[in-house]
């Protein structure tokens, strides 16, 4: 497995993902410093799940696919070749197939994903209840639906498809990332307990 994972690898209940697009960098920062600080977390951590991305700061993956748009889904669809590309295929990525092992083997209780910059708390199956209360710590709002289509999306994936309450936390890309560590470190110790 290339993916560098840290945090809890035994039986985790939480997983927390970062950078799934290269250019929303502040999930790596986010996950990094609150290993530091708490190394003996109870969270299974994946800082940076598009490392060519981050490197080249761009949405998509080395092959140029978006990796939000890129999981076996029943709306998976061929797209256009975009920053929203969805790939050759469904799983057609690394990246998206060593997600899918790790989720598949650990089956965790929740999920939670870093992204920005829209400053919203969406979520994916029945998870409504855990959106409420990130929204509280952080005062986004709670948005089901993103407001746009996300064939092969992973909240589609995980969410709704295989039952496990997933979030998709939209993070303020205008602030200094380190007026995000309090809320962020927050939530992160509440999924520590969930």
């Amino acid at each position: 497995m290339s993916l560098e994972t840290l945090g809890n690898k035994k039986n985790p209940r939480v997983i927390i993902i970062g950078v799934f697009h290269g250019d929303e960098p502040q999930g790596k920062y986010l996950i990094e410093k609150y290993f530091e600080e708490i190394p003996d977390t109870a969270l299974f951590l994946i800082p940076c799940l598009n490392k060519t991305g981050f490197v080249n700061n761009t949405r998509t993956n080395s092959n140029g696919v978006d990796l939000n748009r890129n999981f076996p889904t029943e709306n998976w669809i061929k797209s256009e070749k975009n920053e929203y590309y969805g790939g050759e295929a469904p799983a057609s990525e690394v990246e998206t197939r060593e997600l899918i092992d790790i989720i598949t083997k650990y089956n965790p209780k929740a999920i939670l994903s870093l992204h920005a910059p829209y400053k919203v708390v969406n979520y994916d199956g029945d998870a409504k209840e855990l959106a409420e209360k990130i929204s509280k710590i952080i005062n986004y709002p709670v948005e089901e639906n993103i407001g746009y289509p996300t064939p092969g999306s992973f909240g589609t994936w995980a969410g709704i498809e295989r039952n496990i309450p997933t979030i998709t936390l939209e993070l303020d890309e205008e602030i200094d990332i380190k007026d995000l560590e309090e809320p962020v470190f927050d939530i992160f110790r509440m999924l520590e307990r969930y």
